[in-house]
């Protein structure tokens, strides 16, 4: 871990930034707006898991240093539907990152259909879904902001690709703390961010009428198994009058779903799903609904630290998971 890495005041980032460092930084749109330009991506979020624990603040940032390649990175905007190409652009031997505005065009693009983009999962991508303070969400976006430039955007994503020496590799992992109920087992007709009628165990419901009858605790994902990594999809609100329910992720069509199991101790399950071997990896994010959920505010959850954002990159879209990357070699 480097020792710059964590939460900094403005001053500190600045000073990093000014003496030519290359990094990701998450933070309040109002902190982002007052760096200097260099060589930086950013998102905006309040919300972090520090050395000392969870913290809410729109006054400092988040930075994570990227002090291993083999040549300058290099940093763009790409908009929604040049998402496609990422991983066939990305260099041959090193890992891409990658911030995208929550809620925006390319958002749903990158959702919707990051597992089959060209050369997916052969070439590490690691990243996470900018978000706002929650009490301003609807009356400010989301964002992400290109350093050289200055440029900030809601509608496109941030990206560094980072070509790293022959004897280093990157590796993503992800932690997950929840595992799937034994039933019942739900199965969508359709793919997308919302959903009406499901299969629950081969049988057509309504699903927003489903959580309700069965009083399901929606702070609980959904789960999937996708050869072997289990990856969830949260449930953002339930519209019983419409009878639909809107996800943070996409339900895709086809796919076997069960909701989780309950969690005794969020900090110690998530403490066991933490990958092994390593204190602070090169890039860590986790989400804001295991932030919200478990109250980890002034908590700490393992030692890994990073941005709570509004969705995390591990290859595709993840919810309520942690996503980290390392450098190994």
């Amino acid at each position: 871990m480097n020792k710059h890495n964590g939460l900094l005041s403005i001053p500190e980032a600045s000073a990093l930034i000014e003496s030519g460092h290359f990094m990701s930084i998450a933070g309040d749109e109002a902190a982002l707006r007052q760096l200097p330009p260099g060589h930086w991506i950013g998102g905006s979020i309040p919300y972090f898991m520090s050395r000392e624990g969870g913290v809410t603040t729109q006054d400092s940032v988040y930075v994570q240093l990227i002090d291993c390649f083999a040549q300058p990175p290099r940093l763009s905007l790409r908009a929604g539907d040049e998402l496609p190409a990422i991983c066939r652009d990305a260099p041959d031997n090193g890992y891409t990152l990658l911030i995208i505005p929550a809620f925006s065009e390319a958002h749903r693009l990158f959702a919707e259909n990051a597992p089959n983009y060209d050369e997916m999962y052969m070439k590490p991508l690691v990243g996470w879904i900018a978000g706002v303070h929650l009490d301003e969400l609807g009356s400010r976006k989301p964002l992400v902001v290109l350093g050289e430039t200055l440029e900030f955007s809601d509608d496109k994503a941030a990206v560094i690709d980072v070509a790293l020496p022959d004897h280093r590799y990157a590796q993503v992992e992800i932690a997950n703390p929840f595992r799937a109920s034994p039933a019942p087992s739900i199965r969508f007709p359709t793919s997308g961010f919302s959903a009406s009628t499901c299969e629950i165990d081969g049988q057509t419901h309504n699903f927003a009428e489903f959580l309700a009858a069965q009083q399901v605790d929606t702070r609980l994902p959904l789960v999937a198994d996708y050869c072997g990594a289990l990856i969830n999809v949260s449930i953002r609100h339930i519209d019983r009058e419409n009878g639909q329910v809107d996800f943070y992720a996409p339900v895709f069509a086809g796919t076997e779903y069960r909701m989780a199991s309950p969690l005794a101790d969020y900090v110690r399950a998530f403490e066991a799903a933490l990958p092994s071997g390593f204190d602070q990896p090169e890039f860590a994010c986790n989400c804001v609904l295991n932030f919200l959920y478990s109250e980890l505010e002034g908590k700490k959850a393992g030692n890994i630290g990073g941005p709570m954002t509004f969705g995390e990159i591990g290859y595709q879209l993840l919810n309520q998971t942690m996503a980290v990357l390392t450098i190994g070699g």
